[in-house]
């Protein structure tokens, strides 16, 4: 088993590589970890990441800016349905459009839009930035074995903006920021986290362990 970690200069890469082999050894599993600039590795890939941070526009010229990526991308994982995990504004670029500065559209996935947050209580800054933890409101197996709501396992964002899907079975689960932020969508072989799995210790291990045992 493959799977690549798509760099194209945005996205916490090594980290992001290193909790993915620590996800395989500890899991038992045989596979791979690589990153890759190119489009070729990632049509022989068994599974696809797609890590970003920053501004929504940013990281998709960015990735429009590797030869072939983002036709690659949108033939691997909808034609081909190779499993695919969106991280932070990876997850937003599978929205329609995204909403930050200028509007931007997305690849369509995950019908609906990344907007910004608007916390109820003025205390709460944007962006939010630290551990909170998530209420699942669909089940899905990238979350099983993982305890949620307030006593449950804590996962690490950092974002001023998130994906707010039209379709609400596309939406796995939020966090409680002065909203129901959204912290995780997925459909078929897709799924997105806005918080950083490879950063939130337990939950991000066994998020990313589940994802690497996932057969959609």
């Amino acid at each position: 088993m493959k799977t690549v970690i798509i760099d194209y200069g945005s996205g916490n890469l090594r980290s992001a590589e290193k909790s993915f082999e620590r996800a395989l050894n500890d899991g038992g599993l045989k596979g791979s970890v690589e990153l890759t600039n190119c489009a070729k590795m990632v049509r022989s890939a068994d599974r696809i990441v797609l890590p970003g941070v920053g501004a929504f526009k940013d990281c998709r010229d960015g990735l429009k800016a590797l030869p072939d990526m983002w036709e690659t991308l949108q033939e691997q994982v909808i034609q081909a349905g190779k499993p695919f995990l969106g991280i932070c504004v990876g997850m937003q670029l599978m929205a329609t459009r995204g909403l930050e500065g200028e509007e931007t559209t997305g690849f369509g996935w995950i019908k609906g839009e990344v907007c910004k947050i608007e916390p109820n209580d003025p205390q709460l800054k944007i962006p939010h930035m630290g551990w909170n933890t998530l209420d699942a409101v669909q089940s899905h197996p990238v979350l099983e074995g993982i305890e949620t709501g307030g006593q449950g396992l804590h996962a690490y964002f950092v974002h001023s903006y998130h994906l707010a899907p039209f379709n609400l079975e596309e939406k796995i689960a939020t966090a409680d920021y002065g909203q129901a932020v959204t912290a995780i969508v997925a459909r078929d072989n897709m799924i997105g986290t806005q918080f950083h799995p490879e950063k939130s210790q337990k939950l991000g291990l066994a998020l990313i362990s589940n994802f690497l045992k996932w057969t959609p």
